[in-house]
């Protein structure tokens, strides 16, 4: 994969917790073997999807080598690079390319990439010690501009320089930047893939010109995705459009405000499709409440994941 610009879809699946908040590791080995049984194009773990800033470093280094393990060589696997300033992301980048990371997302270095403008030469200068001082694929991230870092085109060119970059997750949550993207992505000397990571339009990012997703919403409905991809990417909108009128409330819902609440939505589907016991989040989050919970089971089956909405999509394939 190093040098190979990112497309497809990149699952970035939760991480399932007992009700004392420890790792469920009995549920989490074959819920990987089942999203690796998809043929994602890699999956990646240590995301904000799984919780990886409540993990200890510890933990992280086991839901590493756990998912490679389980994964069995059926698809790249990343990880989330979650430090703080940059010798530190160096270091421990390196721990996590020993333990197996195939490529790494970089989170950008919190608090000091929070907020806009963030200087275009940090921004560069960060990514390139990584790629320098590790040697793995690496995936750069573009938030919302509340949050931050906002990547302008000029910050996109610069990240190009740096052959190691192989991507970029798009997670700005705006039509208007993710096209502003994409079009400042064309221009490039190389190719980068631009994987949207808006959960809430992804079948429309696509038809923008993203070259794939890297979600959590692929946490479920793994196999639907790839082929709502592969139909965008071969012009086959109608069968796009088929899926995502299915996929897409759930999706919307589960990341509607407050966002942070996406982790015990899309917990409680995993638990209803049989994936996890519990959807047990990590204090401070909070669990969902009855009326949410309510409401996902009936965008689940909706969506074709549970019940009668299951067996009448697999009779319908």
């Amino acid at each position: 994969m190093a040098g190979e610009p990112l497309g497809g879809i990149v699952s970035a699946p939760m991480l399932p917790f007992n009700p004392d908040f420890s790792i469920d590791w009995n549920s989490f080995r074959p819920y990987i073997a089942w999203i690796a049984a998809q043929k994602p194009t890699a999956i990646a773990v240590n995301m904000d999807a799984s919780e990886g800033p409540s993990l200890s470093r510890d933990e992280q280094l086991e839901v590493l080598k756990t998912t490679r393990e389980a994964v069995n060589g059926a698809c790249p696997v990343f990880s989330g690079l979650i430090a703080g300033y940059t010798a530190d992301a160096i270091e421990w980048g390196k721990a996590l390319k020993a333990a197996g990371a195939d490529g790494l997302a970089a989170f950008p270095p919190f608090p000091t990439f929070l907020g806009n403008p963030v200087p275009t030469e940090m921004i560069y200068q960060y990514h390139k010690a990584l790629a320098d001082g590790i040697g793995l694929p690496l995936v750069a991230f573009q938030f919302r501009k509340a949050f931050g870092p906002d990547y302008p085109p000029e910050v996109l060119a610069r990240l190009a320089e740096i052959p190691e970059i192989i991507g970029l997750k798009e997670a700005s949550f705006d039509v208007a930047k993710t096209q502003e993207t994409i079009e400042a992505a064309a221009k490039l000397p190389r190719k980068i893939g631009i994987m949207t990571g808006s959960d809430t339009f992804i079948m429309e990012a696509m038809l923008m010109g993203c070259d794939g997703a890297l979600i959590g919403f692929a946490g479920t409905a793994t196999d639907q995705l790839i082929a709502m991809q592969r139909a965008v990417a071969s012009g086959d909108y109608g069968r796009a459009k088929e899926i995502w009128d299915r996929l897409g409330p759930l999706a919307r819902y589960c990341w509607r405000p407050p966002i942070r609440d996406y982790r015990p939505r899309m917990k409680e589907v995993l638990v209803l499709q049989g994936f996890f016991r519990h959807a047990a989040v990590r204090p401070p989050q909070l669990p969902v409440d009855d009326a949410e919970r309510a409401e996902l089971r009936r965008l689940a089956e909706h969506a074709g994941l549970i019940g009668d909405g299951l067996a009448a999509r697999t009779a319908a394939e």
